[in-house]
């Protein structure tokens, strides 16, 4: 194919820019190396025939809040939503449950309820406009001054620490351990900078578009996207690595690599290149998916009609697990994260379930019994109910995606630092020195999750710069 662009990789932020550019009439070529399309959306049976699991995100709150996404009105991909979006089980009192509904979550925090709503309550209230100012970072804004002042509110509490901000918003266990269990997403210390403001934001999409799932599992959003791109005229090959750019011959080419890669694979300006040298990654994750024979034995019932269970306990709890995690060490009892999918779709052949802890970069340690002795603390009987389980150590999911590097899903440290240089400090961080060439992964703003915003920026930008040409 002759192209006008081409993109490597078919993750999220790849798959979002090769279609971008298409709708733009471009004429596209997507290479993607491994032999299936997805990156972190890809589904496989994991354990048993049959059983269909994520082998990255599964929850696709992002998905829905995404102006990349949101509108592309994708055939095959069906949303679905568990009765519950996410569930926090504690020790020795009910689960704390997160509704799609605000109110209806704030009630179950009983004198933090007011606080709830003032916090993640006011940041969903505040809409779409809000969630798309926080995604594009360096803009084009469309924002009106009253989207900027929520944000400048939303910005005061999301800059500090979550265990700063729990215990300076919330009195009970049950609001602290919540804001916990939400801010570890980032995969932080919780007395760092900013680890405040991932749980706010998730907390308060859970209140805007829910927590969902795509019905039959991730893939089916990754495969949309490439029919999507295909019937625009382009093209999407796997199977077919790219070593070095000077393979690609293209007026435009977008990469979602990491920065490591991009070092690899191109010959690069001596400065750009020692500023992305110093791109920093993050700790690893251990995951296992299992097949079950029935649903999770929860101790609390209300756990089960949650699609996401936050476990490690108290904020102090998740806060000293992290922390042990930061300092390269494997806590005893780690923070985990699990999704249940048969909560909201019964499509996937089976009970299964799958969680991860967070681990140092490039961990050999087998978090297996610690893992499932944290599903045990809150649903006895569970090691019961396992077929059969699968697990990846952090080399795993990297060679299964290497943009994973050291088992970092996060595409890079979630700092204060990198929050503002990612990957290197720039007016538009998603064009490199080469001409033409645009870097769009998990590793450039907005950062991680399956949005796609990083391939949308980098589409326009190559868009904006290729007709400035012409």
């Amino acid at each position: 194919m002759d192209a006008d662009a081409i993109v490597v990789g078919s993750g999220p932020n790849g798959l979002v820019a090769a279609v971008t550019l298409a709708r733009a009439g471009r004429r596209v070529l997507l290479l993607e190396a491994a032999d299936g399309f997805g990156g972190g959306l890809r589904s496989r049976e994991l354990t048993l025939p049959g059983r269909v699991h994520d082998v990255g995100a599964t929850v696709m709150a992002m998905a829905l809040a995404s102006p990349a996404i949101r509108g592309l009105e994708l055939k095959g991909v069906e949303f679905v939503h568990p009765p519950v979006a996410a569930a926090h089980p504690l020790d020795d009192r009910p689960a704390v449950l997160v509704h799609r509904d605000a109110r209806r979550t704030a009630e179950g925090l009983g004198r933090d309820a007011r606080a709830w709503l003032a916090t993640a309550g006011a940041a969903a209230r505040a809409g779409f406009p809000l969630v798309e100012l926080l995604l594009k970072p360096l803009g084009p804004w469309e924002a009106g001054l009253r989207t900027f002042v929520e944000g400048a509110r939303f910005g005061l509490a999301a800059a500090l620490s979550a265990t700063t901000f729990a215990r300076r918003a919330f009195r009970t266990v049950e609001a602290r351990a919540l804001i916990a269990g939400m801010a570890a997403h980032s995969v932080r210390d919780l007395r760092a900078p900013i680890t405040a403001g991932y749980g706010l934001m998730l907390a308060s999409l859970a209140h805007l578009v829910g927590w969902p799932l795509a019905r039959g599992g991730s893939q089916m959003l990754a495969d949309a996207l490439v029919a999507e791109l295909r019937s625009l005229g382009g093209e999407a090959v796997t199977g077919h690595r790219v070593r070095h750019l000077a393979e690609l011959s293209a007026p435009i080419v977008v990469l979602d690599v990491s920065p490591r890669h991009l070092l690899a694979m191109a010959d690069l300006p001596a400065g750009y290149r020692r500023r992305l040298s110093r791109f920093r990654y993050g700790p690893g994750v251990f995951k296992m998916d299992w097949a079950l024979d029935g649903p999770v034995p929860w101790r609390d019932p209300a756990v089960a009609g949650a699609g996401t269970v936050h476990l490690g306990g108290t904020l102090e709890e998740i806060a000293l697990s992290e922390a042990e995690m930061a300092a390269g060490r494997h806590s005893p009892r780690p923070y985990v994260l699990a999704v249940q999918p048969y909560a909201a779709d019964p499509t996937r052949g089976g009970h299964t379930l799958w969680a991860y802890c967070h681990v140092p970069s490039g961990s050999t340690v087998d978090m297996t019994d610690a893992i499932e002795t944290q599903i045990e603390r809150y649903a006895p009987g569970f090691r019961d109910r396992v077929l059969a389980r699968h697990v990846m150590f952090p080399a795993d999911l990297e060679a299964a995606n290497p943009n994973l590097v050291g088992g970092d899903i996060t595409g890079g440290l979630m700092s204060l630092v990198q929050f503002l240089r990612r990957p290197v400090w720039s007016p538009a961080p998603w064009r490199t020195p080469l001409p033409g060439v645009f870097l769009c992964s998990a590793s450039t703003p907005p950062g991680p999750s399956v949005h796609g915003m990083g391939g949308w920026q980098a589409a326009r930008l190559a868009l904006r710069t290729s007709s400035l040409k012409r």
